[in-house]
Formats: structure tokens, C-alpha cells, sequence
């Protein structure tokens, strides 16, 4: 389980997150859904280590994590694919996959061959550059990066944004493949309300850097998208 506790940010000057509590059941896909601007991606940030916490707590099963530095917070079993992908654009496929290999407990050294079977094109376009991908497959490649690492918890910052739409159906396929078959661990800030209900479990929403209701995926009733997704 992911725990955060009374967790407060800052940002230049400014607080992000108010004394915020969540929590991550594992071997859940939790869906993080708010407006823009309600500090969704903050959250992640903070859980990755890449943002300071300014006081509370955040913890995976017993590991506090305010403890670890963002560089060790890998070899715990958490894979992160930011907004925007983040790929490196002058490596090729092949080398941009590789990077989580140093990761893995086992110490592989061959990309697994389970990350050509859930993206077939990341296969076929090995020695390509990771700049001359379209964005789909950008983001094909960043999620496959992360699988590499075999992360027992895997967060999802916006996979969809600027996506077409065969590939986002892809990516759902794979999420869904991942989460109830090998019983991974899934974080989804996603936006589109079609998406998260289709691979949700259960959904946090947040308003003001507070998680202000969280339940099933099935209680997202139309009330609470008016009260806090609607724009």
C-alpha cells in the first residue's frame, strides 16, 4: 500500500498540496482525476522524490519514503512515465529500453521479451531513434522503459495526451493486461473520463491540492464529475 499522510508542497512560495491524505490499495488501478491546476501531477512528483515534501509523510508498505532520495526510489519497485514522456530523443529504441535494465533485481540483460508483446512496434523499430518516433509511439517506448525496470507499482502521468486513438485503446489494453493478469500495482492521473472508467478500479479525486472523495470506480456518479471535473 501507498500512503500519503498530511503531505504539504511547496512551489515557489507557493503550497501546491494542503495536508493531503491518500491511499493506495495494492493491486489497485486508482485513477487521480481533478481539474487543472488541483496539483495531480504535483502529488506524483512528490511520491517520485522529484519534488521536495515541506512536512507529512509518504510511505510504500512500511519504507518511508521521505527517507529515500528520487535516484533509489527505482530499485523499490516504482516506475514512473512523466507527462510528456520524457524519452531521451537522440537514442534509439533499443538503448532508450535498455536504461531500466541496471534496475531489475534479477539483473538482466536483455530487454524481456514480454515488452515486445505488449507493444509489437517498440520491436520493430529498434535501432530508430527515439526522436523520430510519432508521439504514440514516444509514448509506447516511455511505458515500456518503465516496464523494463519490472515495477511492482506503475505511475501514469497523462499517458493519453496527444495520443490517436488506436494507440490510447492500446495502451488501455496493456494497463488492463498488467493490472489483472500480473496484478501490478497502477497510478492513472488521467483526464479523459472515458479512459479512467474503462481501466479504473477506484478513482481519488482532488480539489485545491486535497483529495476531497475517493471510492470505487462504479460511485463516480454524475454529481461528483459536475462538482469536480466539469469545467
Amino acid at each position: 500500500m501507498i500512503t500519503f499522510q498530511q503531505v504539504n508542497q511547496l512551489y515557489g512560495g507557493t503550497q501546491i498540496l494542503w495536508n493531503l491524505d491518500l491511499e493506495i490499495r495494492k493491486g489497485s488501478c486508482t485513477c487521480i482525476m481533478g481539474r487543472n491546476g488541483v496539483g495531480k501531477t504535483t502529488l506524483l512528483k512528490c511520491l517520485m522524490g522529484l519534488l521536495p515534501v515541506a512536512a507529512g509523510e509518504i510511505c510504500l508498505g512500511d519504507t518511508v519514503l521521505n527517507k529515500v532520495s528520487a535516484e533509489q526510489r527505482p530499485y523499490l519497485g516504482i516506475g514512473y512515465v512523466p507527462q510528456g514522456r520524457e524519452i531521451f530523443p537522440m537514442l534509439t529504441v533499443e538503448e532508450n529500453l535498455r536504461l531500466g535494465l541496471p534496475v531489475r533485481q534479477d539483473k538482466a540483460r536483455q530487454i524481456p521479451d514480454k515488452i515486445f508483446e505488449l507493444f509489437p512496434v517498440l520491436g520493430d523499430m529498434l535501432k530508430r531513434r527515439g526522436g523520430d518516433l510519432s508521439g504514440g509511439q514516444q509514448q509506447q517506448l516511455a511505458i515500456g522503459r518503465a516496464l523494463v525496470m519490472e515495477p511492482t507499482v506503475l505511475i501514469l502521468d497523462e499517458p493519453n495526451e496527444g495520443i490517436q486513438p488506436n494507440i490510447v485503446r492500446q495502451i488501455g489494453d496493456v494497463i488492463l493486461k498488467l493490472n489483472e493478469t500480473e496484478g501490478l500495482t497502477v497510478i492513472l492521473v488521467e483526464q479523459k473520463l472515458g479512459f479512467a472508467r474503462r481501466v479504473g478500479k477506484e478513482f481519488r479525486l482532488m480539489e485545491k491540492g486535497r483529495v476531497v472523495a475517493s471510492d470505487t470506480m462504479d460511485k463516480l456518479s454524475d454529481q461528483l464529475i459536475k462538482q469536480h471535473l466539469a469545467v
